[in-house]
């Protein structure tokens, strides 16, 4: 099942459901994350629950996707209180991706890269039900920073660079008692400053604060082992870049539950009633592949299991001059 949400005309959201081709309104005013938050609490999946709802009529996601009605699959009132964060070096292949950027980097054999990639091949999978070795990991903002299908990703005056990165990212709400639920899977645009990052990979962390793109649908339940993807730049009516992509813990040096683990074992992300979108990692990017994206180009991202692609303009914000800096002021 997959489940996505529009804007009303009424500024309400409605949540929609599908298996197959038609999709068809819940017969709820309830956003997804309140429909989540209602089957945490009747103890009951999100599947039983949606079932428990019921459907209305029919709705042509296509259209609302070109009217720009489509939103993330999951949002909060409070955008302080969504958290989209990820883990990198994950995926087989992704350290020479990696690597390649960051050559020259050290001068030892290994770069930092390929040792943390190297450690989650030997411990990133472990089957004794005890945890495994920590990813990388690294945060990208709160709800300000999540962006609807469609919608532009909007790359700062000081970035070096604005690229795509085509990934998977869990959705989850966080119950009561401070207890993650997972409600499904939805393809993300991890949106990355590539330029900056290869400069110094001590620069990752200021790479990542970027805005990133969610959904258009979240794929309810669990996720395939192997998922194959596309991901395109289009530039016109022209393709400049197209490759596949490949996730799924079968393509991967971690387990999903590894991942979860190490981001949710910290207390402050097991906060009540709010909502974190992980993404997963990737090792396929038009950066490496040496192209350099500009204002209004198209991200597109899709994988079959996830119904819609995901599509998204590149917007590079106009340079300020040279003397703009954030100003402080003493209160």
């Amino acid at each position: 099942m997959l489940l996505s949400q529009y804007r009303k005309d009424d500024g309400g959201v409605q949540v929609v459901a599908r298996d197959g081709a038609e999709a068809f309104e819940l017969k709820s005013g309830l956003a997804l994350r309140d429909l989540a938050l209602r089957a945490i609490d009747r103890g009951l999946t999100l599947t039983e629950l949606v079932a428990a709802t019921g459907l209305n009529g029919p709705v042509d996601l296509a259209r609302l996707y070109a009217e720009g009605r489509l939103l993330p699959p999951i949002l909060h009132p409070d955008p302080a209180h969504l958290h989209l964060t990820g883990t990198g070096l994950t995926h087989l292949g992704s350290a020479s991706t990696r690597a390649t950027m960051h050559a020259g980097a050290k001068t030892q054999d290994e770069t930092d890269s390929m040792k943390m990639f190297r450690m989650g091949i030997e411990g990133g999978k472990p089957d004794n039900g005890h945890a495994g070795v920590q990813p990388e990991w690294f945060y990208k903002g709160q709800g300000t920073a999540l962006v609807a299908p469609g919608a532009p990703l909007i790359s700062p005056a000081f970035a070096e660079d604005g690229g795509e990165e085509p990934e998977i990212a869990g959705i989850y709400v966080i119950g009561p008692d401070g207890t993650p639920f997972r409600l499904g899977f939805a393809l993300a645009n991890e949106f990355s400053d590539h330029v900056m990052e290869k400069r110094n990979y001590l620069y990752l962390a200021h790479s990542k604060l970027r805005p990133a793109a969610v959904g258009p649908e979240l794929l309810v339940g669990e996720l395939p082992a192997s998922v194959e993807g596309t991901s395109r730049v289009r530039r016109g009516n022209e393709v400049v870049f197209e490759q596949p992509f490949l996730s799924g813990e079968a393509n991967m040096s971690h387990s999903i539950a590894n991942l979860e683990h190490h981001h949710f074992k910290y207390e402050v992300f097991r906060q009540p009633g709010d909502v974190h979108v992980h993404m997963f990692g990737t090792a396929t990017l038009s950066y490496a592949a040496g192209v350099a994206t500009r204002d209004g180009d198209v991200f597109e991202i899709e994988a079959a299991p996830f119904g819609l692609p995901l599509r998204n303009p590149l917007h590079v914000a106009p340079p300020a001059s040279p003397e703009t800096r954030a100003d402080v002021r003493a209160l």
